[in-house]
């Protein structure tokens, strides 16, 4: 039987993008949560078979939130354990590793900004 657990999107003590707020960027609410879960694999180790960490979205009234969701097969013991100790234990700060990929998100956000504005010179 496939269950699920709806994590977060970041790490607990760091800021996001959030949905409705002026200059929310869905491409980068999106580029924390795979940050996010490559993070949770250097902490946790890949999933074992039958459990996925993948990008949720989920409508909002504010339009669409992303979330670091697990999906796992719950007749496995192997799944459900690696689950609920990523739920039980979630980093609370970005490691350094999850820090350089999103400054490299944010420097190719920037790249792309600058030709777009310099192709309408």
């Amino acid at each position: 039987m496939k269950d699920k657990l709806e994590l977060t999107c970041v790490p607990c003590n760091e800021e996001c993008e959030q949905v409705g707020t002026a200059g929310y960027n869905p491409r980068k609410a999106k580029a924390e949560c795979r940050a996010f879960i490559n993070q949770l694999r250097r902490v946790f180790g890949s999933e074992p078979e039958g459990a996925r960490l993948y990008v949720a979205s989920n409508p909002h009234d504010f339009g669409t939130y992303n979330e670091v969701t697990i999906v796992f097969d719950a007749d496995l013991e192997g799944t459900v354990e690696y689950a609920y100790k990523i739920e039980g234990d979630l980093p609370e700060e970005w490691d350094a590793e999850a820090i350089a990929e999103l400054a490299e998100y944010d420097q190719c956000e920037a790249n792309a900004l600058a030709a777009r504005i310099a192709a309408n010179l």
